[in-house]
């Protein structure tokens, strides 16, 4: 009897968590990302092959997106440029061997991929991160062929070779400034919603056939280089209406670097600053975001670090992660934690609770390693992926993942995609906004009104007044909620969410909805983002 009496208690203490920790009947947050790595180097995820034509090319990608859409997913981060290499016409880079099989060859018949990709993911009304490498070159640049007309052809001094690869050398001025001028005509032309970068700056450290780690070959730059910039002081590069590069000089060319760490941090910091500043100049919209290596820092290394022993980014890729969310210059950050809750080393519960702890008020999307599953017992348990996600919502810091990679969606291991569409991801969420970007919301939909047709019915209405009628201001996509009855009920909660769509017509359902003689509809409207204005109504009868 005791021991039935103690299982007792323990159900009702689990119960109770989860009706509190996770909300009323667990129902999934209304403003969540829930986001997805295509990743196209090596044609991990899309394309399949690098020598599919046009037409396969473009299903594979529709095909990936539809599975995606119907599991929850409401972003996907692309990388379209894995090495200095592009999925994009570009005047300034060849086309991708990923994407035809021949850097440099167009696809054909002819389209532009990044164009293409990011109308069907604002068709189905999914943010679009354009994911660039900003330092990887060549990618095993003993079997690559490179074009003639390669960055690495044409300026070899700006490279160094390290392992299997080549690198951008952070340490030049010029890079930095080539690097900002390719993603700024990404900005610059293409209707993305954010930039992103993911972990490699200053690349892993290798060990070789000595068994000790390679140094990166620095040294001579980091005479020729060495000039300590007070961070208040680094300035903005942009270009100008002719496409022409503006840069300032760094004043107090007087202090130098003792250490070489701190040297090659502030390289980056200062190609990270750079972009920041050119991406807001050209579109204030346009987010910035980091998916780092899981671990900033061990406490062992600082009394700041996460209680974990791992490699870390400050140390080994020399990202300062904190200061750049610190200063502002990135939107939100996500670090990839691909551990298992309770793994000694580097646990996903303690990491996960320290990104959120170290924000800096700024958001944090969590890496989940979908890869993973079943790679160990701990991974073998279906819930894994699903708990992590629980526990990512008892943090208001956490305001959603990011899933690695995008072809799992396709073969559900271990069931764990119907575990997101039929219980994490129940009901359809919206991104969330953030304050400290913009925090005007469009005004209400106009003329909402009933259109019969036949059997038909539709809704339809005009978009929201702008007076600036800017891509801030304006009406992105709309949300139409519906409920019993003749009263509108809550709009927080995701379960009365109907549709979320871009268009301003909607058909509804034929029959008796809900069996009731009246029913009510309502829509706001949603700028790109995502701050929702007020809710029009309409009362509609069978």
């Amino acid at each position: 009897m005791k021991t039935l009496f103690n299982k007792s208690l323990i159900f009702l203490f689990v119960l109770s968590f989860a009706v509190n920790t996770f909300g009323q009947k667990n129902i999934p947050p209304k403003y969540e990302l829930r986001a997805a790595w295509i990743a196209t180097v090596a044609n991990i995820d899309w394309p399949s092959q690098s020598n599919l034509t046009t037409e396969q090319q473009k299903q594979e990608f529709i095909k990936l997106l539809n599975v995606m859409q119907s599991a929850g997913i409401n972003a996907v981060i692309v990388q379209v440029r894995p090495a200095a290499d592009a999925f994009y016409y570009s005047k300034y880079e060849p086309w991708s061997q990923w994407l035809t099989g021949t850097q440099g060859k167009a696809p054909k018949p002819y389209y532009d991929p990044l164009e293409f990709m990011i109308k069907e993911a604002h068709k189905r009304n999914m943010e679009f991160h354009a994911w660039f490498n900003p330092y990887r070159a060549v990618f095993k640049y003993q079997t690559a062929q490179v074009d003639r007309n390669h960055i690495t052809n044409t300026k070899p001094e700006w490279f160094f070779t390290y392992g299997p690869h080549k690198f951008f050398n952070p340490a030049l001025p010029e890079v930095r400034t080539y690097v900002t001028k390719i993603i700024q005509d990404v900005v610059t032309r293409y209707d993305i919603d954010a930039v992103h970068f993911d972990d490699y700056f200053y690349p892993y450290k290798r060990r070789y056939d000595t068994g000790k780690v390679i140094d990166f070959p620095d040294s001579a730059d980091f005479v020729t280089y060495n000039k300590k910039f007070p961070d208040s002081l680094i300035t903005i590069n942009v270009l100008d209406s002719d496409s022409n590069l503006i840069t300032e000089t760094i004043p107090d060319t007087t202090k130098l670097f003792t250490d070489k760490g701190d040297w090659r941090r502030n390289n980056v910091d200062l190609i990270i600053k750079m972009l920041s500043d050119s991406i807001k100049h050209t579109k204030p919209y346009v987010k910035f975001g980091i998916s780092p290596f899981g671990i900033w820092r061990n406490k062992k290394e600082d009394p700041r670090g996460s209680a974990t022993n791992g490699y870390t980014n400050y140390d080994g890729l020399y990202a300062d992660i904190l200061k750049w969310l610190k200063n502002g210059w990135i939107d939100y950050v996500a670090p990839q934690l691909y551990w298992e809750i309770g793994k000694k080393v580097a646990a996903y519960d303690v990491l996960a609770k320290w990104w959120a702890n170290n924000s800096y008020g700024k958001q944090v999307y969590i890496g989940q390693g979908l890869y993973r599953i079943n790679s160990n017992k701990a991974w073998k348990n279906p819930s894994e992926i699903p708990n992590q996600n629980r526990l990512n919502r008892q943090f208001p810091e956490i305001k959603g993942c990011i899933y690695f990679s995008a072809k799992f969606f396709l073969t559900n291991p271990n069931g764990v995609i119907d575990s997101l569409k039929n219980d994490i991801f129940k009901y359809p969420a919206l991104i969330p906004s953030m304050d400290y970007l913009d925090t005007i919301p469009p005004g209400k939909p106009e003329n909402l009104i009933l259109i019969k047709n036949k059997r038909k019915k539709y809704l339809t209405w005009s978009q929201p007044y702008s007076k600036e009628k800017t891509a801030i201001d304006t009406a992105a996509y709309y949300v139409v909620y519906k409920f019993k009855g003749e009263q509108i009920g809550s709009l927080e909660n995701p379960e009365n969410i109907f549709k979320i769509i871009r268009n301003n017509t909607i058909q509804l359902p034929k029959g008796r909805l809900l069996f009731r003689k009246k029913y009510t509809f309502a829509v706001t409207a949603v700028d790109r983002l995502h701050n929702e204005g007020k809710a029009v109504n309409i009362t509609v009868k069978n």
